[in-house]
C-alpha cells in the first residue's frame, strides 16, 4: 500500500525590504517619463512607502481581536445601535485609487454589547486594505455577526471611487451604496426599515474628496 506523502504548504511571500519598495517607486517614476533623481523627486519614493505603511494598515489588524472585549451589563437593553457616518478611506484593488465616503454599522444586541469605538476600528481594519466596496461592506457585517452573535447586523456605504471620477469615464459625483443584512435586519421588513429610517434621518453622504 502505497504511503500517503504530507501535504505541505506554500510559503508565504516574502514581504519586501522598504529599499526594495522604494526601488520599486523609482521604477514607476522612470516609467512615468520622469527622472526620480532630480531634486523635486528624490524624496519621493521614501514618502510613497511611508504613505502606503498608513494606506494599508489594516493588514496589520486582527479586527476579530477588536470585537472580543465586550459588556453584559445593558439593564436589558435590546434596541438598534447604531453608528453612523464613519469616514471610510480605501483604495480600489484595481487601479489603486481612493475610495472615499461613509459607513454606517448597526447591530441588535444579544446578550452582549462592544465599546462603539471598536466598530469604527473593525471599519478601518478592512477599509485599509485593497478592496472592492461589495467585498469590505460584506466583511464589516460578517465579522461583527460571527464575534458578537447579536440577533442581527447592517452595514451600509456610501462611497465615491476615484478610479471612475479621475480616470476611465471620468464622471465625478458619483457615489456607490452597498449594504449587507444579516439576521433580524435581513428577515424583518419593519426592523430593516426602522434601521435604514434612522441612517437617513439627516443629510450624510460620501464626499470625493
Amino acid at each position: 500500500m502505497a504511503q500517503l506523502k504530507p501535504v505541505t504548504q506554500p510559503a508565504p511571500a516574502r514581504r519586501p525590504t522598504e529599499q526594495e519598495a522604494e526601488e520599486a517607486v523609482r521604477v514607476l517614476l522612470r516609467w512615468a517619463g520622469d527622472d526620480p533623481d532630480r531634486e523635486g523627486l528624490l524624496d519621493t519614493p521614501g514618502r510613497v512607502v511611508r504613505s502606503f505603511t498608513e494606506f494599508f494598515a489594516g493588514y496589520d489588524e486582527d479586527p476579530v481581536a477588536l470585537l472580543e472585549r465586550t459588556f453584559e451589563e445593558t439593564d436589558g437593553y435590546d434596541e438598534i445601535v447604531l453608528l453612523r457616518d464613519i469616514r471610510v478611506e480605501s483604495h480600489c484593488e484595481h487601479h489603486l485609487r481612493p475610495i472615499i465616503g461613509r459607513a454606517h454599522v448597526a447591530y441588535l444586541p444579544g446578550t452582549r454589547v462592544v465599546g462603539i469605538s471598536k466598530l469604527a476600528r473593525v471599519v478601518d481594519a478592512y477599509a485599509k486594505r485593497l478592496q472592492i466596496q461589495e467585498k469590505l461592506t460584506a466583511q464589516i457585517a460578517n465579522t461583527i455577526q460571527d464575534v458578537l452573535q447579536p440577533r442581527g447586523v447592517a452595514v451600509v456605504i456610501e462611497a465615491a471611487h476615484q478610479c471612475m471620477t479621475t480616470r476611465g469615464v471620468h464622471k465625478p459625483g458619483v457615489t456607490m451604496v452597498t449594504s449587507r443584512m444579516l439576521g433580524a435586519f435581513r428577515d424583518d421588513p419593519s426592523t430593516r426599515r426602522e434601521v435604514l429610517a434612522m441612517i437617513g434621518s439627516h443629510g450624510s453622504g460620501a464626499h470625493d474628496d
